[in-house]
């Protein structure tokens, strides 16, 4: 049975998942593109559903800087995300519910760039109700998680349950919030 909070956390996914919003997707690269981090960090990118934004370049471009670049394989259901080594010249593999991954070693990210549905001032995230990303990213305390979407997925308040994983970043195609810029 779902809670209250898990029951307006449906409602608010099924008036999402209709009117996905789009926005300048070569903008939003560009943002991405202008995070500081260290060389050599290994970064886990995403392969884009439909809907998401296509961002392939940028994990091109990362990885051109150096940086080793993984993606997600969706695992067994209640089973956190598993990452796979990725290049641009490698195979992807059919995934579940339409997902692709590499067919590279596993490997453990640094820095996990999260996709979702919609995002609030708080850095708090909905994404598809599976919970792969809560429970990756609980599994992965120290690795940096990096939401990302457009400004017009923001919402004002994401309804939120204990288990649910705040971002430490969230990046736009017109500005990158911290952590530290939280609104309560």
């Amino acid at each position: 049975m779902l809670t209250e909070t898990g029951q307006r956390k449906r409602a608010l996914r099924a008036l999402l998942r209709g009117a996905r919003p789009s926005g300048n997707v070569a903008a939003l690269g560009a943002r991405l593109l202008s995070l500081d981090l260290v060389p050599g960090t290994i970064l886990a990118g995403v392969s884009a559903l439909p809907g998401e934004p296509e961002l392939r370049f940028v994990w091109a471009e990362f990885h051109e800087r150096g940086h080793p670049i993984c993606m997600p394989e969706t695992t067994a259901p209640g089973a956190p995300l598993r990452f796979r080594a990725w290049t641009t010249e490698c195979r992807m593999v059919p995934g579940r519910f339409g997902t692709a991954h590499p067919d590279g070693p596993e490997t453990v990210p640094d820095v996990v760039f999260v996709p979702l549905l919609c995002w609030d001032l708080r850095l708090n995230r909905l994404g598809y109700g599976g919970g792969y990303y809560d429970r990756t990213l609980a599994a992965l305390p120290k690795a940096r998680r990096i939401g990302f979407g457009f400004e017009a997925q923001r919402v004002e308040s994401v309804p939120v349950e204990r288990f649910d994983m705040p971002l430490d970043a969230l990046v736009t195609e017109t500005r990158i919030l911290f952590a530290k810029e939280r609104r309560d």
